[in-house]
C-alpha cells in the first residue's frame, strides 16, 4: 500500500516525501506544479494535476493502491488571502472537499492534513494549546479551519479518520543541503533574511523593537522542516493504529525573536544582514509559541532541531541554490 502526497513537490511536502521514502513507505506525489518543483521529488511516481480532478484522483488511487493521503496542496499567503478571499476558499476548501470526496469514494479512509496555527488567530495566552479559542483573522486561516471541520464530518459520516497538524512557523532546509524553500514564493522571515544576506533583496524590515520581550522584537515558534516531516510519518502510524480524528499543534514550544534570527544568521553566514527598523504592524502579537504536549503524548513526537540548525540549514541551501531548483551556485 502507498501514500498519496498532494502538494508533494512543495516545500514541506518534498521533505515529507523524502522522509517517507527513507522509512520504506511507497509514495506517490500529486502536484499541480503551480508552486512545486518536479526536481524536488526525483525517483518517485509523479502525477501532475488539479486536486479537484476527481477522475484523476480516483485513477491514481486505484493504480497505486493508495491507502492514505497526506494533503499539503493549498494556498498559504495570509496577506494575499485578505485581497483574494475567493481564491483561498475555492482552492483550500472547495477543491479540498472534492479531493476528499474522490478519495473516500475510492476507498481511502486515512488523511493527514497540513493545517496551521493561523486557526487560532491572535491567541489570548501563550503557550498555545489545542484548547485555545479558534478565531482565524484572515481567509487563509479560516479556510484551513473550514477544512478541518469538513474532515471532522467525514469521520462522523463516512469513517474517514484524520489528523490535522497545526504548524507554527516552518523554517530551515534538509540537513544535507539538497532540499529547501523557494524564496520566490514565500514571505516567511527566514528566507527573507537569507535573501537579504545574499544581496538578492534590500534590507529586512524589522516591524517593532518596543515589544515587551527581552530584546524588544516579536517572538515566534520556528520549527525545522525535517521535524515537521517526521511528525507526518508519526501521524500516519497513529492512524494505522486506529487513532481517532484529532488536531495537534506542531511547534518547538520555544520562541525565538526576530533579533535572534537576524543575529544567528549574521554569525553563521559571516555577513551582517542589512536591516531597517519600522513601527509595529497593527495586530502583530508580541509573542506566539506552541504547547506541544499533545504531539508528544499522542504521536510520540519531539522536535530534534532548534534555531541554530534552522539557520545553518537554510544558509547552506540558499547560498548554494541562489535560484532554487532552477540553478545551483
Amino acid at each position: 500500500m502507498a501514500v498519496l502526497v498532494t502538494g508533494g513537490a512543495g516545500y514541506i511536502g518534498s521533505h515529507t516525501v523524502r522522509a517517507l521514502r527513507e522509512a520504506g513507505r511507497d509514495v506517490v506525489v500529486f502536484d499541480s506544479l503551480e508552486f512545486g518543483h518536479r526536481e524536488a521529488v526525483p525517483g518517485v511516481p509523479f502525477v501532475q494535476g488539479d486536486i479537484a480532478h476527481a477522475e484523476l484522483i480516483a485513477d491514481t488511487i486505484k493504480k497505486h493502491s493508495i491507502d492514505a493521503i497526506i494533503h499539503f496542496a493549498a494556498y498559504k499567503a495570509a496577506g494575499e488571502s485578505m485581497e483574494q478571499p475567493s481564491r483561498y476558499f475555492d482552492n483550500n476548501v472547495t477543491k479540498g472537499h472534492a479531493l476528499l470526496k474522490a478519495a473516500r469514494d475510492a476507498g481511502v479512509r486515512k488523511v493527514v492534513f497540513s493545517s496551521t496555527a493561523a486557526v487560532y488567530g491572535t491567541p489570548e495566552t501563550v503557550p498555545v494549546d489545542e484548547s485555545a479559542a479558534l478565531h482565524p483573522e484572515n481567509p487563509y486561516g479560516e479556510s484551513k479551519l473550514m477544512f478541518e471541520k469538513i474532515l471532522q464530518w467525514f469521520d462522523r459520516c463516512h469513517d474517514v479518520r484524520s489528523v490535522s497538524l497545526r504548524y507554527f512557523n516552518a523554517a530551515g532546509a534538509s540537513m544535507e543541503g539538497g532540499l529547501g524553500e523557494d524564496w520566490t514564493v514565500t514571505l516567511n522571515l527566514v528566507p527573507i533574511v537569507m535573501k537579504s544576506a545574499l544581496e538578492r533583496r534590500g534590507p529586512v524590515e524589522v516591524f517593532g523593537t518596543d515589544y515587551p520581550t527581552p530584546d524588544g522584537t516579536g517572538i515566534r515558534d520556528y520549527i525545522h522542516v525535517d521535524d515537521l516531516a517526521a511528525a507526518h510519518l508519526l501521524a500516519l502510524d497513529y492512524l494505522d493504529r486506529d487513532g481517532e480524528t484529532t488536531a495537534i499543534n506542531l511547534g518547538t514550544g520555544i520562541g525565538s525573536s526576530v533579533r535572534e534570527v537576524l543575529d544567528t544568521t549574521s554569525r553563521i553566514s559571516g555577513v551582517r544582514v542589512p536591516q531597517i527598523i519600522s513601527p509595529r504592524r497593527p495586530g502583530d502579537p508580541s509573542r506566539v509559541f506552541a504547547d506541544n504536549t499533545r504531539a508528544r503524548e499522542v504521536l510520540g513526537w519531539m522536535p530534534v532541531y532548534g534555531l541554530e540548525e534552522i539557520i545553518q540549514s537554510a544558509w547552506t541551501w540558499h547560498s548554494t541554490h541562489i535560484d532554487g531548483f532552477a540553478n545551483q551556485a
